[in-house]
């Protein structure tokens, strides 16, 4: 049985910087409210490597209950209005990714003026650009820089987003934390996403499912639905709904 229906959010609820499909937004919401009286039905929540406030708003379409995942590995919690990390208390030093938004901020983003510094992150250090093609070449000079200055750290890139992350700071993470706070198992979690910073998460979860638009690397390790972004999600949702009911 699934307990839990996950989604990432660009690539999957929608392609980035485009409206989702809304009719799919308002099937996925009215399913997630009926889960509330629906054992076949798990309820929907988030995990993305976007900011806090980006994946709240979208939790707030969606009417999402449950705590969510942002950048990765921080857990939102409604009740309390509280945050959550795996880094809390662990004495793990951020210096790394100050410094990297440092380098970010003043050796890479004034050579690219479309880009911007996600600038609301707390945990890593992230670009964003709707141009693919800038994104892939700061991509390759962080695959250069990062290594060398700050070896362990993870390097997650979207068509649109470059991620800095800490060791294992990652999606796969960010779920596990979720069911601890939740008593859910990855066993009893599906799972959509469409990168290579999914993957791992992917690979682990009862149900992985990528979307029709997904990047190679998260096709491989899930099931590839036939819709696209939000069409996908909802064609998932409804797959794992129809296999809890048998």
């Amino acid at each position: 049985m699934i307990k839990l229906f996950v989604t990432d959010l660009d690539g999957c609820i929608s392609h980035p910087f485009k409206t989702p499909h809304w009719e799919s937004i308002n099937r996925l919401r009215e399913l997630n409210n009926k889960s509330e009286h629906d054992e076949s039905i798990p309820p929907l929540t988030i995990c993305t490597g976007r900011p806090y406030p980006y994946a709240e708003a979208v939790g707030q379409w969606l009417n999402i209950r449950h705590p969510f995942v942002f950048e990765s590995a921080g857990v939102y919690h409604w009740n309390g209005n509280r945050i959550q990390t795996a880094l809390e208390n662990s004495g793990v030093s951020l210096d790394p990714i100050h410094a990297l938004k440092g380098w970010l901020t003043d050796t890479i983003l004034p050579e690219y003026p479309t880009a911007m510094l996600e600038f609301t992150k707390m945990m890593d250090a992230g670009v964003v650009c709707p141009d693919e093609s800038i994104i892939d070449e700061i991509h390759q000079k962080a695959l250069r820089y990062v290594p060398e200055k700050f070896p362990g750290l993870e390097i997650h890139t979207t068509e649109v987003s470059i991620n800095i992350l800490m060791p294992g700071n990652n999606k796969l993470r960010g779920l596990r934390l979720l069911g601890e706070n939740l008593g859910i198992g990855l066993h009893e979690m599906a799972y959509i996403g469409d990168t290579g910073g999914d993957a791992v998460a992917l690979k682990e979860v009862n149900m992985p499912f990528a979307p029709a638009n997904a990047r190679k690397v998260a096709k491989d390790v899930a099931k590839v639905t036939r819709g696209e972004t939000t069409q996908g999600v909802l064609e998932a949702y409804e797959e794992v709904i129809a296999s809890n009911r048998g």
